[in-house]
This record gives structure tokens, C-alpha cells and sequence, in this order.
């Protein structure tokens, strides 16, 4: 399947999610006075959630990686029917150390975004649950200079350098996973991330060897894992 259809069904998924919560607001409306009167009970017991948390691979990741590093943290907050709005960030770094290339990049990123838990709770006070999320994801980056070495039998070696850069990057995403609380108000869980590069055009001038909250510079899609570990401040409905 081509990136532009990827995009197209990703966008499908998405509203669909939100249409979904739509319709289920639709049918609570339809209910009788009694059952209304139990909903909202409900839902004021649910209450607010606001979680922070920090994903908990990455340094394992740059334990064993001897040309990269990243770090994300995660941020989301209850609105009602299950949806959530989700706030991601960090920072990371990589070095392409080759012998007739070398260069190194430092980028910052953000991702916005939902998540939506799919089976409904059936006690207020549950906050675990299966969701789908999708983001919108930007990445600053910083190029340093680059100092490359052309080999020639002929003529002998010659050496050059290329200026640095500083350009931006845009994605996309769209998630799966399972979030449980093991304790009061402690809060585990893993997504696996599908994204797509939106601006693949500004990688072509030698990508970045990695782009943290994204993967590989060169590549137009690539697949993720975190494994988030949250602490969740919470309050009741007025």
C-alpha cells in the first residue's frame, strides 16, 4: 500500500473513533429519564484524570545503542466517553561516524493527539483499558557541518565539508495499546506506533541517522514500541 493510502485510511480510523463517540452520546440522550439520571452518575464518578509519565525503554534503548539517544515523556487528560487528549515530547541525538562520512544531529519533538479506550468501564473508578490513538508529530532539527572523503586511485583522496542545517520535520501517527493500573494512581502501559513522514523531500541531503520520537531519517514510515510508566493526579465533577 502506497503512503498516501496509509495517510487516507489513517484519517478514516481517526474519525471514525470520534464519529463512534458521537453516536454513543446520541443514544445516551435517547434513554429514559432514569437511565440519563444513572449515566451522568456515572460519569461524575469517572471524575478528572490528568497522567504524567515517562517512557520507561528508552534508556534501555540507549544503553545498548552506541549511535543514538532519546528520551519521551507523555502527558494525557480525561475528557468523557473514553477520549483522551494525549501530549508527547522529548529530545535525542545521533552520529554518523563512518569512515569517509561524518556527521552528528540533535532534535526536539512534539506529538498531539487522542486516545480512546475502546470498551466502555463498567466501574468509574477503572482506568485501565485497550485504546487507539492517532498523533500529529514535529521534530526540530539541528545538522552539524559534515566532513566527507572521496576516494580515488587515480587522483588520491580529496576531503570537503557541507554546511550545517537546521530544518524541521512532520508525522503522523496512529497506536494501539494497553494501559493498567498497578496501584493507586500508577499507571503502566505499552503502544505500538505505526508513523509517516509528511515532508520525506527535506530528508534527501543526508537524513539524519535517527530522529527521536520518530526512528530512521531515511526512511519514509517507520514502527515504534514505548512502554510508558504514568502517575495520575485526579479530581471529581462538579
Amino acid at each position: 500500500m502506497s503512503i498516501r493510502g496509509s495517510l487516507k485510511y489513517t484519517c478514516i480510523l481517526i474519525f471514525s473513533l470520534c464519529l463512534s463517540g458521537i453516536a454513543a452520546k446520541a443514544q445516551v440522550a435517547d434513554t429514559t429519564a432514569a437511565d440519563t439520571t444513572a449515566v451522568q452518575k456515572h460519569k461524575e464518578l469517572a471524575g478528572h484524570q490528568l497522567a504524567i509519565g515517562f517512557d520507561m525503554s528508552r534508556p534501555v534503548i540507549n544503553y545498548f545503542a552506541t549511535n543514538k539517544q532519546g528520551y519521551e515523556f507523555a502527558a494525557d487528560y480525561y475528557l468523557k466517553n473514553e477520549i483522551y487528549l494525549a501530549a508527547e515530547g522529548g529530545w535525542g541525538s545521533s552520529d554518523v561516524n563512518y569512515t569517509d562520512l561524518k556527521y552528528s544531529t540533535t532534535n526536539t519533538f512534539y506529538r498531539f493527539g487522542v486516545n480512546r479506550i475502546l470498551l466502555p468501564r463498567e466501574n468509574p473508578k477503572d482506568w485501565s483499558g485497550v485504546m487507539l490513538g492517532g498523533r500529529l508529530a514535529m521534530a526540530s532539527i539541528d545538522r552539524s557541518a559534515a566532513t566527507y572523503t572521496i576516494t580515488d586511485s587515480l587522483w588520491g583522496n580529496s576531503t570537503g565539508n557541507v554546511a550545517g542545517k537546521s530544518f524541521n520535520g512532520y508525522w503522523m501517527e496512529v497506536l494501539g495499546g494497553v494501559r493498567l493500573e498497578l496501584y493507586k494512581g500508577i499507571i503502566a502501559g505499552w503502544t505500538i506506533r505505526g508513523k509517516f513522514m509528511l515532508n520525506a523531500r527535506s530528508f534527501n541531503d543526508l537524513a539524519p541517522l535517527y530522529i527521536a520520537g520518530y526512528g530512521r531519517g531515511d526512511k519514509n514510515a517507520a514502527f515504534d514500541f514505548n512502554f510508558y510508566l504514568h502517575y495520575a493526579i485526579r479530581w471529581k465533577r462538579k
